[in-house]
């Protein structure tokens, strides 16, 4: 079978289309990814050991969340570093959870499309929960919301916590948004 001219054209300016449609679909997002933070009414009654340990685990999920979202390719994960100084600032006294849409402005100045805030609830060392808010940064709209229940405050609690949550994120395509 002979392919004229004009259908050859056709034919490459599909390919063309499909190759360029696959390569933008294959760009991720960027995110920027705000320390996980705890919201824990007896804090004051832990012991020292326990508070370090839980701030430890608070970094760990933190790094847990921007490695499994880059590895997976779901998402460009950003570098806050440079915005250090207003993240201190919009928190001191305050968390991400409360402060009404500091961090869509602070990941505004980063460039990212979106932005998540995770947060740790403790009930008891024993019922915790992890929660993550990912916002449209051009918007500060809700673009899903992610909580899992936990069981022990421990290391290995929280970061299985972490990977279901991811787990969940892909299988129902929520990246994509």
């Amino acid at each position: 079978m002979k392919l004229n001219e004009s259908a050859m054209v056709l034919v490459f300016l599909a390919l063309g289309g499909l190759l360029s449609g696959a390569t933008a679909a294959a760009s991720p997002k960027s995110i920027a990814i705000l320390d996980f933070e705890i919201l824990d009414d007896t804090r004051q009654y832990n012991t020292s050991e326990v508070n370090d340990a839980q701030d430890q685990r608070l970094k760990k999920v933190t790094e847990a969340l921007k490695h499994e979202l880059s590895e997976r390719g779901l998402y460009h994960v950003l570098d806050t570093s440079p915005v250090a100084d207003r993240i201190v600032a919009a928190t001191s006294g305050e968390t991400f959870y409360g402060c009404n849409g500091c961090e869509v402005e602070i990941a505004k100045i980063l460039g990212a499309d979106r932005v998540a805030i995770g947060w740790v609830q403790k009930v008891s060392n024993l019922i915790l929960n992890i929660n993550i808010a990912v916002k449209n940064v051009a918007t500060g709209e809700v673009v899903y919301t992610k909580s899992v229940d936990l069981r022990g405050n421990t290391d290995t609690s929280w970061l299985r916590g972490i990977r279901y949550m991811v787990d969940s994120i892909v299988e129902k395509g929520q990246h994509l948004k």
